[in-house]
């Protein structure tokens, strides 16, 4: 994995496997927010933006120096896995067997392998990535303006209230 500079902030995309659409319930989206909530405690995570589509997830965040990258990425990502498929071993067999992958290191996959993190290094690409973000949900049928999207922070830009209690304003960066 590419050492990632805490310096800057990071725009961060992770994809369900085949870009199944698992996040479609609420409840999927809630428990990416309850990891978010947590890493920006336990990790200090700044988080600055971030969008939930039903296979797909972006945030700006920026980890603090002491900060394990490695660690941090895989550990919110087996983390949120594993909440996930408690559920579905539990309420949704069915579609359980829809991210079995038979490899040597798990029997189940939730995430694609290969996650996007790039570097923001100036105001321009932060912001037109912090857009992007904001209108995902926008280009993609689910609203017509981005504050209307439940998971996402174009809220919080509009209004000022953080409703997951994890948000740093952009203004506020590092």
């Amino acid at each position: 994995m590419k050492k990632i500079n805490p310096e800057y902030p990071q725009f961060y995309t992770a994809t369900i496997l085949q870009w199944k659409r698992l996040l479609k319930p609420e409840k999927y989206k809630l428990q990416i927010i309850n990891s978010l909530q947590y890493v920006s405690k336990k990790y200090k995570v700044r988080i600055y933006a971030f969008v939930i589509m039903s296979n797909h997830i972006h945030i700006i965040w920026q980890l603090d120096y002491d900060t394990n990258v490695g660690d941090f990425l895989r550990n919110f990502m087996k983390y949120t896995a594993q909440m996930i498929l408690k559920d579905l071993r539990v309420n949704h067999k069915s579609i359980l067997g829809n991210f079995r992958v038979g490899s040597s290191d798990r029997n189940y996959q939730i995430w694609e392998r290969n996650s996007l993190s790039i570097e923001l290094r100036n105001d321009l690409v932060f912001k037109q990535k912090f857009n992007y973000i904001h209108n995902n949900p926008v280009k993609a049928g689910l609203c017509e303006l981005p504050n209307e999207y439940k998971f996402s922070s174009a809220r919080f830009y509009e209004t000022g209230i953080d409703e997951w209690g994890f948000l740093v304003h952009y203004q506020d960066k590092i």
